[in-house]
This record gives structure tokens, sequence and C-alpha cells, in this order.
């Protein structure tokens, strides 16, 4: 193996030898990702000893785990945050403010009559606003852990865009469930 193996607590931005940062390069985040798994796929490890099969596992599955984290930015955002000791607090603290609590009433209200109108471009619609908004916050948090530091602001962005991801599996479920 050509990663170092000596130091497998190394964190995601190390191992990827990205800098920590909300922006990432996510075309070598791809190739990085690719050279890693080239290096410790267990199937090269096949006819080795069964600690080395193991170490292999280990090292593939972190990988996985990188890269799956750093790809998405809702899990980079967070795990930028938790480097820095901020919990984002998504299970204890939904205090929001009240202009996104309204805006996510009136969604899920919406969603549910599309639901129950059988109304795809209806549901449409709310897809792309919901893009749309996660785009934006998206681009906020990058600002706010990258450009002014401010990691309070970016747990409460982290928090909205949890809200945002629910939201999208709800109007994916509410496709599916249309479909059938």
């Amino acid at each position: 193996m050509n990663i170092n193996t000596d130091n497998f607590q190394q964190d995601f931005f190390q191992l990827f030898e990205l800098q920590p940062r909300f922006a990432i390069d996510v075309a070598a985040l791809d190739q990085r990702f690719r050279d890693l798994q080239s290096q410790v796929h267990p199937d090269k490890f096949s006819h080795l000893s069964e600690s080395e099969q193991r170490l292999s596992m280990q090292w593939s599955t972190r990988i996985n785990e990188g890269y799956q984290t750093l790809r998405s930015p809702l899990a980079r955002g967070r795990y930028l945050l938790s480097l820095q000791g901020v919990d984002t607090q998504e299970e204890t603290n939904t205090a929001m403010p009240l202009d996104f609590l309204m805006q996510q009433m009136e969604w899920r209200e919406a969603l549910q009559e599309a639901i129950e109108a059988k109304n795809v471009d209806a549901l449409d619609g709310l897809s792309d606003n919901n893009r749309r908004e996660t785009k934006l916050l998206q681009q906020q948090l990058g600002v706010q852990i990258d450009e002014s530091h401010d990691m309070l602001a970016a747990a409460g962005s982290v928090r909205k865009l949890r809200f945002l991801e629910k939201l999208a599996e709800e109007i994916s479920s509410a496709y599916d469930e249309l479909d059938s």
C-alpha cells in the first residue's frame, strides 16, 4: 500500500490530500478516491495473510467513508465543523428562524396537496424549489466556513440543510408513491 498506513487516524482531508475547506475540487476527490481504492482494494490482498486482508478491508472501508463524507456538501460541512469541535446539534436543536420554519410548513403542505391530487407538476415545482434553496444554502455554508469562519452560523446552516434534505427525501417518496 502506498498510502500512509501508519496513520489510520488522519482526517479525511489529509487522506484525500485536500485542503480542509468546504469548497473542494470534486474531480480531484474522485481521482484520489480511485487511486486510493486501487491501492487497497481487498481483491489485491486475497493471496496475502488474514491480517493483511483485514487491514486492506479496513482501509477500503475508511476510504469509502471519507469519500462519501467529502462528496456530500451536507456531510462535508458537518465533518468540517466536527473537526473544529462544533456540534451541529441536529438531533437536539430544532430552533430555526421563523421565516425558515414558515417556508418549511408551506412546502410540506404543498407536498401533501400534490400527493392527494396526484399532481406530478406540483411535485416537480417543489423539487425544483428545494434544489434551488439547497444550492443557495450550500453556497452560504461555504462562505460561513471558508471565508467568515462563523462556525455557529455554519452549524445553523447545516441544520437547515438537513431539513431540506429530509424534504427532498419526502418529495422522492411522493414520486414513488404516485408511480405505484
